[in-house]
């Protein structure tokens, strides 16, 4: 989807034409704010693509036209948390261009990767403009976003308006891994255009799992908070990564059985639990997310001295030492945890001599900016855990590399030769 931001000359226009032309948006891990675009029916599934002939013949030009005048600015190529390439753009219009009663946008584009040239990906979205006064200044911003897997690319694109005035651009791009990051093995194929993604928690296929007589159990739990703890809400950018998180976990064939304990640590409460199952219920996960409410403080928690690390001594204890089934590994994963006081030396002394790994996945997008080891941090030292940084997204395939190297020595796991689906 598109969205359009107004740029106006005075305060007192800037909030009804924001809220008349914010339509949609997702965020990606590197903080840009990027607008999706819908794939054109046909595109999938090789069929045919219908176009007015006046598009058509604009795409095929190659040629730059400002009938309605705009400025299309590509972003380069960025990867994502969920090891895709996210390509983007943003088109300035002044306002005074769109001036009038009403106005609607359409903008259509094609991706072509070069090795491909075939096989085009067309995009498409309108966007319904608001009465504009003609005297008034300033701009709108358009911007939008795709997929891509590793390769070169070619973009045609234009957008007219219900006058037939047409501005168009055409560029390239190229998505390539560096070099010390080729083990990774991104979820998007080379050469292959996708539209984004706007569903965090859509389920996926059921994955292959190894046929091992004792598969390997996991208990992943996942503190879903803001980086900045201060956040009325859970960024789009935080949820992102999270469950990026989560979904490299949950597509290693070697993991027989999920539990998965889903918290927030300011409201002090377990959000979501699935026990020991043969996949992550990503759609259940997200709509239990929809009950966070981090804008309202309980005035029952303001009275606790130390709630916060009192939450997480009592959730170490019930899902580490009270269990009643022992996994093969623990995996806490989350943003960096502020609070008052570490968890007592006591409540970590009563959690026992762990017999299986522990590890910590730290989401922290800016670990210079806080370098002391966290509560959690602290509690994973004591059970002789390790702990990875996560800030980019070669931190997520590499650390999850180790540990589940780790977690399979540990284990002393060796796979059969065939592969079995999930029962």
């Amino acid at each position: 989807m598109l969205n359009a931001l107004a740029n106006l000359s005075g305060a007192r226009r800037f909030g009804s034409m924001l809220e008349a032309l914010l339509l949609a948006c997702a965020v990606f891990p590197a903080g840009n704010r990027l607008f999706a675009q819908d794939l054109i029916a046909g595109t999938e599934h090789g069929g045919p693509i219908r176009l007015f002939t006046s598009d058509a013949a604009t795409l095929e030009s190659q040629e730059t036209r400002k009938d309605l005048p705009c400025t299309v600015t590509p972003d380069k190529p960025q990867l994502g948390f969920d090891l895709k390439f996210h390509v983007g753009y943003e088109v300035t219009v002044g306002l005074k261009d769109l001036a009038g009663e009403g106005n609607q946008l359409t903008m259509i584009f094609r991706v072509t990767a070069d090795d491909k040239p075939d096989d085009p990906a067309y995009f498409s979205q309108r966007v319904s403009v608001p009465h504009i006064d003609e005297d008034e200044r300033g701009s709108a911003f358009l911007q939008g976003a795709f997929d891509v897997g590793e390769g070169k690319y070619h973009v045609d694109w234009l957008m007219r308006d219900r006058e037939e005035r047409i501005c168009s651009a055409h560029w390239d791009a190229e998505a390539s891994l560096a070099a010390r990051d080729k083990p990774m093995a991104l979820s998007i194929g080379a050469q292959a255009v996708a539209p984004i993604d706007h569903e965090p928690f859509r389920q996926e296929p059921p994955v292959e799992r190894e046929a091992t007589k004792t598969p390997i159990k996991i208990k992943v739990m996942v503190n879903f908070a803001p980086q900045d703890s201060s956040a009325a809400s859970l960024q789009p950018v935080d949820t992102t990564a999270l469950v990026s998180i989560l979904r490299n976990i949950a597509r290693e064939p070697r993991i027989g059985s999920f539990t998965v304990v889903a918290y927030n640590l300011q409201e002090q409460r377990v959000i979501y639990r699935q026990e020991g199952a043969s996949q992550i219920d990503f759609p259940s996960l997200g709509k239990a997310l929809n009950s966070l409410n981090l804008g309202t403080v309980d005035l029952k928690r303001l009275t606790q001295k130390h709630g916060d690390s009192d939450f997480l001594g009592q959730l170490l204890t019930a899902e580490v030492k009270e269990a009643k089934s022992k996994p093969d590994a623990v995996i806490f994963a989350g943003p960096k945890v502020v609070v008052d006081e570490t968890i007592s030396v006591e409540t970590l002394k009563q959690l026992g001599d762990v017999k299986y790994p522990v590890f910590y996945m730290n989401y922290n997008l800016n670990p210079q900016a806080n370098p002391w080891r966290d509560a959690i941090g602290n509690a994973v030292r004591y059970l002789k855990g390790a702990e990875y940084t996560i800030s980019r997204p070669r931190d997520l395939f590499f650390a999850w590399s180790e540990i589940m190297g780790r977690i399979v020595k540990s284990k002393g796991t060796a796979p059969a030769t065939a592969n079995v689906a999930p029962q």
